[in-house]
């Protein structure tokens, strides 16, 4: 059997092994949601991904994988001032999402920690424009005012600010308790104005009444004696001293009541 290692010299060798070498560093594979920034002599050639693709070696330069993933970074502001001079603490989550990888690759060096520091002060500058009231009630006018400013930041760098959610805000005890009493007082007011609401209501129906009691003055005995049976039926008797209304309902009308009872 002839040697064949014999027949191979060691410049072939050395070829096949740079082939094997280029060949294997020429192949790339980037995950479904990474995309690679590709230099060509340094300059930008292409955006690769995702699956397999191919460099040429020594020439071309993948300089960085881009996760196109949403990412969420938190923000926090202590003791940022609202335009009323309240002292607050805000506590918000970013949720932002690379549009553009080579933007992101060439325009800003960190892109992640440069969104965190704009968020930052994005967050302390709506503070300081918003009222604390404001701020309380109308948190998604406040979520969308800070997407709109964190995202008209990022847009050159190719990151898209998808959403922005206030988590918490903070408020300094003795301030909770003058809101609390205020709350308490705003709803013992609205408590009053409903009695008097209900009063008045009463009164313009015991109003209408009379007028229908005085054209009717028959209805109005009917009532009476309705009412002096309504008295006496759970009772054993019903002493009326002399008014109008003992003389209006006569002493034949009394004595059937009580009559009626015995």
């Amino acid at each position: 059997m002839p040697d064949l290692s014999a027949g191979i010299s060691p410049v072939t060798i050395f070829v096949y092994a740079a082939i094997l070498l280029v060949a294997l560093r020429s192949v790339r594979i980037a995950s479904e949601w990474t995309r690679g920034v590709v230099l060509r002599l340094g300059r930008f050639h292409a955006i690769k991904g995702p699956g397999l693709y191919f460099v040429i070696p020594f020439i071309d330069n993948v300089v960085v994988n881009i996760d196109l993933r949403i990412q969420t970074n938190s923000i926090t502001a202590e003791q940022a001032l609202t335009k009323d001079t309240v002292a607050v603490g805000v506590d918000a989550i970013v949720f932002w999402q690379v549009a553009d990888p080579k933007s992101a690759a060439i325009r800003i060096q960190n892109y992640a920690q440069a969104i965190e520091r704009v968020a930052q002060t994005s967050l302390r500058e709506m503070i300081g424009a918003t009222e604390l009231s404001r701020l309380l009630s109308d948190r998604r006018t406040a979520d969308e005012q800070l997407r709109q400013t964190i995202g008209g930041k990022t847009k050159d760098w190719g990151i898209a600010v998808i959403s922005v959610e206030i988590k918490d805000v903070s408020i300094p005890p003795e301030l909770q308790d003058a809101m609390s009493r205020q709350a308490q007082a705003e709803r013992e007011k609205m408590a009053r104005v409903t009695l008097a609401s209900a009063e008045e209501a009463i009164a313009e129906q015991v109003v209408a009444a009379s007028l229908l009691y005085a054209a009717h003055p028959v209805a109005l005995q009917l009532r009476q004696m309705n009412l002096l049976y309504e008295m006496n039926k759970d009772r054993g008797a019903t002493i009326l001293v002399p008014t109008e209304m003992a003389s209006s309902l006569g002493v034949s009308a009394v004595s059937a009541i009580s009559l009626q009872k015995t």
